[in-house]
């Protein structure tokens, strides 16, 4: 057992519960150094540099703990997280590839894609995605509402119009904001009177 190793890890762990995220960081640091082989460390450190939003530190250390762990769909999604924060939008969509082909069901992964692609002006690609996201949560406004803006901007018009229609039924201030982002004023007639 590695003695050094563990020690420095439980400093870091024992700083981060109290939030000397500093003091976290480094002790985590050192662990990893004295165990290349620790994943845990490499998460914790990139989970920090994400918070601190220093996304080019932590896409370092989620791409370090992939290289101990390459199968783990929630690091690829964290992966694809910091990427499209850091402005990198393609690596972010490999990155949600492959969150999804390891975790098919994992939704953000999907909306992360989505959202990358419409960025990229990818707007088919960004459909795809984003109707897979409403598939897997049906009572999500907000991938409702970029999906529609997705249909929007991929000139599908009929179906922009399919999700005011269904947005009207459990969101109408978000189908209110879907029509008037995709400037659909024949759409208003759908949306209800809202009191506030």
């Amino acid at each position: 057992m590695n003695y050094e190793h563990w020690r420095h890890y439980a400093r870091g762990w024992l700083f981060h519960f109290f939030g000397r995220e500093d003091a976290a960081f480094e002790a985590y640091l050192t662990a990893f150094r004295n165990n290349p082989q620790d994943v845990q460390s490499a998460r914790h450190l990139a989970a920090i540099a994400a918070k601190r939003k220093n996304w080019e530190v932590a896409i370092k250390w989620f791409e370090a703990a992939l290289a101990l762990t390459p199968d783990d769909g929630a690091n690829w999604f964290n992966l694809g997280y910091v990427c499209e924060h850091a402005g990198k939008p393609k690596e972010a969509i490999a990155a949600f590839t492959e969150a999804v082909r390891l975790v098919p069901a994992q939704d953000m992964a999907w909306y992360g894609m989505g959202l990358a692609h419409a960025r990229l002006g990818q707007h088919d690609q960004a459909v795809t995605a984003l109707e897979k996201v409403v598939e897997l949560q049906p009572m999500s406004g907000e991938g409702f509402y970029q999906l529609g803006m997705a249909y929007h901007h991929a000139n599908r018009p009929d179906d922009v119009t399919k999700i005011v229609k269904r947005l009207v039924g459990f969101e109408p201030k978000r189908a209110r904001k879907l029509v008037q982002d995709a400037q659909r004023s024949d759409l208003m007639k759908y949306i209800p009177e809202l009191p506030f």
